[in-house]
């Protein structure tokens, strides 16, 4: 197991975890909601969920790109960027 971890790319292995700390996040979040069994204090935990979610999008979106840079030319390098604006976009509108 540990050859495998020290074997993977650093940035898959980080935009792995940050998902896996957002599904966390998530998990935590609905037995919280599941707890108290009150409508308002479930709507103040989903607002903090609102604003987590979105940073972990970017952050993975961030380490993705960057760990790609390298390897594209910059044409391409480009349109990636383009396609996470507009995903970007999409989520804040």
């Amino acid at each position: 197991m540990k050859e495998w971890i020290e074997s993977m790319d650093r940035a898959v292995l980080s935009m792995g975890m940050l998902r896996v700390l957002g599904g966390s996040v998530e998990l935590i979040a609905a037995f919280t909601i599941l707890y108290f069994n009150d409508i308002k204090k479930a709507l103040a935990v989903n607002s903090i969920l609102a604003t987590i979610g979105p940073i972990i999008l970017i952050s993975t979106m961030a380490i993705g790109i960057i760990g790609v840079a390298s390897k594209l030319d910059p044409i391409r390098l480009v349109l990636v960027v383009c396609g996470v604006f507009l995903i970007l976009l999409a989520v804040f509108k």
